[in-house]
Parts: C-alpha cells; structure tokens; sequence
C-alpha cells in the first residue's frame, strides 16, 4: 500500500503536507555545505541512528512520515467525528429537551445513558490516538523526521539554497521521542542507518 501511495512521485519527490504539496528533496550534499549543518547531521547519526545525509534514506524517511501523518489523521477523523457529532447532539438534546423534562428519573436516566455513549466513544478515541501516538516504531520516525527538519533549517540559515519551511511539515513537538529498543527493522538500505 506504500508503493501505491507514491507511484505518482517523482524519484527525488515526497509529499510535504497532509493535502498533497508534493516537495522536491534538497540533496544531503546541498545540507552539508553548512558546516553546523553538517556536524549536526552527524552528531544526529550517532543518537538516531541514521544517515541524515543520504538522499535515499531520507527521501524514504520523508514517505514514511507523510504516511504515517496521513494514519494519524484517519485514525483521528475515525473516532474524533463521531465523539464530537455524538457529544454535541447530547448537549443540544439537552438544552432543548431533557432539561424541561418534568421527572427527575428521566432526566437522570438520559444523562446516564448518554454518559456512558459519550465515554464509550471517548475510550475509542483515546485508543486510537494512544496506538498511533505511542507507537515506539512511529515515535522513531518522527523523532528523526523532526531532527532532519532541525537539520534543514540550520543549513537555510547558514547559507545554503533550503526552499522556506523545507521539509514543509511541522515539527512533532510530543510523540516523537527516539526508542533505541524498538528500532524498526534494523539496518537496512533503505534507511541510512548505520547499526550502531
């Protein structure tokens, strides 16, 4: 299903953003002409254990990251919508209805059993988010989608030809912690890692 989802690319493209913006990769040569870049880069290998600067690894990294973006948000439409359509009818049920209701009994039975609906999606939604939000494998990924982000805009402010918010994608600020233990498949030569 991977391939599927880029057998449209260019060989040196990617998706940028959840709505399609297909970016062109900026070269590992291009990144390491800024020596901050560079070092970072390395020093980034070393704790992440992979290869920031080469091409394939990371245009590959780049795919992964866009799919797993796109996961995120389907998981997150999947049980977020109905949460939210079932949780707003129950409150305006409420204001409209239930309220005037003459018997308390009735009006405590409707907030129990629309309590429990509610909470019954709000577990399903929570499920959801934390299978794909604590994912060690996924953390992994973003943890190194984020630092060669990192690595990106230090090499634009140091000189080099880095389009404006390349990679075009944001940073992961939570979820995206390095799991040495759970490192995906080890080293192979799609990913640029170098075992150590």
């Amino acid at each position: 299903m991977a391939d599927d989802r880029h057998e449209t690319l260019g060989d040196r493209e990617f998706i940028g953003r959840r709505g399609g913006e297909v970016t062109t990769l900026v070269s590992g040569a291009v990144l390491a002409t800024v020596p901050e870049a560079r070092q970072a880069a390395e020093q980034a290998r070393q704790e992440l254990r992979f290869d920031f600067l080469d091409d394939r690894a990371v245009l590959a990294l780049l795919r992964r990251r866009h799919e797993d973006e796109q996961d995120m948000f389907a998981a997150g439409l999947k049980h977020g919508m109905p949460l939210g359509l079932v949780g707003f009818g129950a409150l305006i049920y409420w204001g409209a209805v239930v309220q005037y209701w003459t018997t308390p009994t009735a009006r405590t039975t409707y907030l129990a059993v629309a309590g429990a609906v509610v909470a019954a999606q709000l577990f399903f939604f929570v499920r959801s988010a934390a299978s794909h939000w604590g994912d060690p494998v996924r953390q992994n990924l973003r943890a190194r989608a984020r630092r060669y982000r990192e690595i990106a805009h230090l090499a634009r402010r140091g000189g080099a030809e880095v389009p404006a918010h390349y990679p075009h994608y944001g940073p992961y600020p939570f979820a995206a912690t390095f799991r040495p233990e759970a490192d995906e498949h080890g080293p192979t030569e799609n990913e640029g890692s170098d075992g150590r």
